[in-house]
């Protein structure tokens, strides 16, 4: 009698299971089958994250940046990661793309906020007035809108150029603040605002071009939702030593934010 049961019950189960995603032995397969190549700034290559890899030197590339993570869980056939801390849309594409071929079938990259002085942006609204630091962030936006769409476009067409076939995921930068949070000193809420303001504009100009390229575009602000600075429980570094780490990810941020988000998009 229970013989009889199982011959028909088992493979009953094994059919939900099949129809839920509880086997991925496929997904699995393909993941391992990837030629995978991460470009791009400080936000790919890990600085925040510790654990720096020897052979990185300035580039600050980390075992704990979601390239590197995501590369460990799913060992693709190969991997290539050249990522760097202070590139620019311009020197991603022509001193990152070498590893990019014919043969590469997933790419990832952030590029965009260093072409529109993030860092400077924010060294100014940390040094300087209100005013100044709104007015920042302001000028930033202008050359979000007139711009970084050039810059960015010559960049993807340079990665698409290189690997017609490969599956592209743009992702974006984390909102910076909680606005209304724990931080009793500090920015103002005003210049909060401003730079979370600056960060959703750059993010929806990274959205548009991706979209020109046929790239996937892989927003993190959701991960970082309850995670910003002044959240209680940040995965960004606010200003800190080494002066570097500030306004990057934390390892959790990689782990917790940026390699989701990555994750989602493969």
């Amino acid at each position: 009698m229970y013989a009889s049961r199982l011959r028909w019950v088992l493979p009953a189960l094994l059919a939900i299971a099949a129809t839920l995603g509880l086997a991925q032995p496929a997904s699995a397969a393909t993941a391992a089958g990837e030629r995978y190549v991460a470009v791009g700034d400080s936000y790919s290559s890990g600085v925040g994250a510790g654990s720096y890899l020897s052979d990185s030197g300035s580039c600050q590339r980390s075992s704990k940046a979601y390239p590197s993570l995501w590369a460990a869980a799913n060992a693709p056939a190969s991997f290539s990661f050249t990522a760097c801390s202070g590139a620019t849309t311009s020197t991603v594409r022509n001193s990152q793309l070498t590893p990019i071929n014919s043969s590469t079938t997933l790419v990832s990259v952030t590029a965009g906020g260093n072409d529109v002085g993030f860092a400077n942006i924010m060294q100014t609204c940390v040094l300087q007035s209100e005013a100044t630091c709104v007015n920042a962030v302001d000028t930033a936006i202008s050359q979000i809108n007139s711009v970084l769409p050039g810059s960015l476009s010559s960049l993807y067409t340079a990665i698409r150029g290189r690997a017609p076939q490969a599956h592209v995921v743009v992702l974006g930068y984390p909102r910076f603040y909680r606005l209304s949070g724990s931080c009793i000193a500090g920015l103002s809420e005003t210049e909060r605002a401003a730079i979370n303001r600056g960060g959703d504009a750059l993010n929806g100009m990274l959205a548009k071009q991706a979209a020109n390229a046929g790239f996937a575009y892989s927003s993190v602000v959701d991960e970082f939702t309850g995670h910003e600075i002044c959240s209680g429980d940040a995965w960004l570094h606010s200003l800190t030593v080494p002066v570097s780490n500030s306004y990057h990810p934390t390892a959790a941020g990689q782990s917790g934010g940026y390699l989701p988000a990555f994750r989602s998009a493969v």
